[in-house]
């Protein structure tokens, strides 16, 4: 059940996540160069981190909620109808941006150098904005995935928090590159970026108003595994393919087993 006194750690723990998009703005304005291997090592840890959590954490915990109202064979059945269900949710959502304005095309600080003709400032601008729209539009689920861990487990929130963190940083850098080049304002790069980022706290207060009325184990398990689901997704669909982008398959891979090992031992020193 929602815990209403974690409302305001969960809600912190949201926003930071979210608005680390902003920070991503911050590099893309300071920095003359990415640092491919750190951020390819870095999102395959969140993958890691993310992957780990739910299998091991979220996926049974929405187990056992619904397993207080059904018999194991039923429960298990709902637990994982639940689970793909929030994959496809998440999948859908994916399917219905373009393909170039997609936050999976990742674009590194360096781009900024490049020179570009004044006939693609305002496409270049537009890039921007639907990058931020997309990415907007994606960073809703995840909020509510960062809230309602929080609410229920503030320690597993918090680790959801961090690594969903860890991905919105080179989202920030996607928003800010088109925009900052077109407009060559650094305020506005920042707005876009700042704004696709509040869609985590947006979405997470939007869900908690909507689901809180109708609350019990049952609901709660169901959100649980779609929780996990829509993670496992973001995973395999985001984290992964732009830790590869970014640095070799194997660095994305190293960083994903760090994950999951630091998870591992988070999970077992606070049990």
């Amino acid at each position: 059940m929602f815990s209403t006194e974690n409302f305001w750690p969960a809600l912190m723990l949201t926003i930071f996540a979210g608005l680390s998009t902003g920070i991503g703005s911050l590099i893309a304005f300071t920095s003359k160069k990415t640092n491919p291997k750190f951020l390819s090592i870095s999102l395959g840890f969140s993958a890691g981190v993310m992957i780990y959590v739910s299998f091991i954490e979220i996926f049974p915990k929405a187990l056992k909620s619904i397993s207080h109202l059904y018999t194991p064979g039923p429960a298990t059945w709902i637990t994982t109808i639940s689970f793909f269900a929030g994959i496809f949710i998440i999948g859908l959502i994916d399917k219905f941006i373009p393909d170039m304005d997609n936050p999976h095309e990742v674009r590194g600080v360096e781009k900024m150098d490049q020179r570009i003709s004044v006939e693609n400032y305002a496409k270049l601008k537009k890039t921007g904005i639907f990058m931020a729209l997309a990415i907007g539009i994606h960073n809703f689920p995840e909020g509510l995935a960062t809230f309602i861990s929080a609410l229920n487990d503030p320690a597993l929130g918090f680790t959801i928090a961090v690594a969903i963190a860890i991905h919105n940083i080179p989202e920030g850098i996607s928003v800010s590159v088109p925009i900052y080049y077109a407009t060559g304002s650094k305020k506005k790069a920042f707005i876009w970026s700042f704004l696709s980022g509040i869609a985590e706290p947006i979405g997470a207060i939007i869900g908690y108003l909507i689901l809180l009325p109708f609350m019990n184990d049952m609901i709660l398990g169901i959100i649980f595994a779609m929780v996990a689901g829509i993670m496992v997704f973001i995973s395999l669909d985001e984290l992964l393919p732009a830790a590869e982008e970014y640095g070799e398959h194997h660095l994305a891979i190293y960083g994903l087993i760090v994950g999951m090992v630091v998870m591992a031992l988070s999970l077992l020193i606070l049990m």
